[in-house]
């Protein structure tokens, strides 16, 4: 008589683990015979340590998988998405004010939340997830990923001013300064720039404000990549699941 409980490879496998090739199979890396190759060739380490024993058995929920030093993520439990937010658009589920919000970006029968905000007036790149622990983690200042944006601003904006986000200024809540900034363009008649700007703070309209000080007041703003996460040819008001490969790098920037 069949039943559906476990089967003695399920015991085993929720005891013992599960073999280190079925993982990289059913990761998508490979198929388990060339998954077998590759860590015999060296290529895949756990927890720190390369492996090359055919009959390794990890946990993925909890061990730190890695092929030729990139990270493997844990089997999907959650939902992770990239959106790109289009402008008017509020970082919020509900609005009282009946503007439209994330709301839109849920998938049918599932509960996402915004990682983060974009103000109202900034389009571009947004993270939904069910997963608090990653959306704590990559909201949490100490662990300073990454964002970076493109600001076209009034006026021409001289390397003299580039080097002034560079080194760093004093707004009104405290100092901050650019990781990187760059000029993308220049265009007269009216007079603007095109700015792209890197920080990794999370503070209220910080470009806008950055760009403020140094008289050169924002037209446009959109967040075009978060980390490794680039928005790309990701239409306006439309999203796609991270990658393997995002995640598995954004798991490692946030420590888990």
């Amino acid at each position: 008589m069949k039943g559906k409980g476990l089967t003695v490879s399920d015991a085993k496998e929720a005891t013992e683990g599960i073999r280190l090739q079925k993982v990289l199979s059913q990761a998508g890396i490979a198929s388990r015979r060339a998954a077998e190759q590759m860590i015999v060739d060296g290529r895949i380490e756990v927890n720190g340590r390369l492996v090359t024993e055919l009959g390794t058995r990890v946990f993925p929920d909890r061990d730190q998988i890695r092929v030729d030093g990139s990270r493997i993520p844990p089997p999907r439990r959650h939902v992770y998405l990239v959106v790109n937010k289009p402008r008017g658009v509020v970082s919020t589920m509900d609005d009282p004010q009946g503007r439209a919000t994330l709301e839109e970006f849920q998938p049918r029968n599932t509960r996402l939340f915004h990682v983060g905000r974009l103000d109202t007036e900034t389009d571009g790149l947004i993270l939904m997830t069910n997963d608090g622990e990653f959306a704590n983690r990559m909201s949490h200042p100490a662990h300073e990923v990454p964002k970076t944006y493109l600001a076209e601003v009034e006026g021409i904006v001289t390397e003299k001013e580039v080097q002034r986000l560079l080194k760093g200024l004093t707004l009104e809540d405290g100092f901050i300064r650019a990781d990187a900034a760059k000029v993308v363009n220049r265009v007269d008649g009216p007079p603007r720039s095109l700015l792209r700007i890197t920080i990794h703070s999370g503070r209220n309209r910080i470009v806008r404000r950055m760009c403020d000080a140094i008289a050169h007041p924002v037209r446009e703003l959109s967040r075009i990549s978060i980390g490794p996460v680039r928005l790309g040819r990701l239409p306006v008001g439309e999203s796609r699941e991270l990658t393997r490969e995002e995640l598995g790098e954004l798991f490692d920037m946030v420590g888990l």
